[in-house]
């Protein structure tokens, strides 16, 4: 997961950085760095992160050469 699919992710699903934080059990401060890029954040960190937006309904489109996306979940 990239910090452009965190963010659009969260957009998706129109929450906010303090409500992902949150739902991941994380410190605001860790999504706010993550998704700005100004430090690698842990492997346990990145899972919390995908974990909470997948809960959501947003599913994580790998790199496959027509570049890395996200998008909702089928109901």
């Amino acid at each position: 997961m990239t910090p452009a699919q965190a963010r659009a992710a969260r957009s998706l699903i129109d929450w906010n950085q303090s409500k992902l934080a949150e739902s991941a059990s994380l410190g605001l401060s860790t999504v706010v760095d993550f998704e700005r890029g100004r430090r690698q954040v842990s492997a346990e960190a990145m899972d919390a992160i995908q974990r909470a937006l997948e809960s959501a309904g947003v599913e994580f489109i790998p790199e496959n050469g027509g570049g890395a996306g996200v998008r909702l979940k089928k109901p």
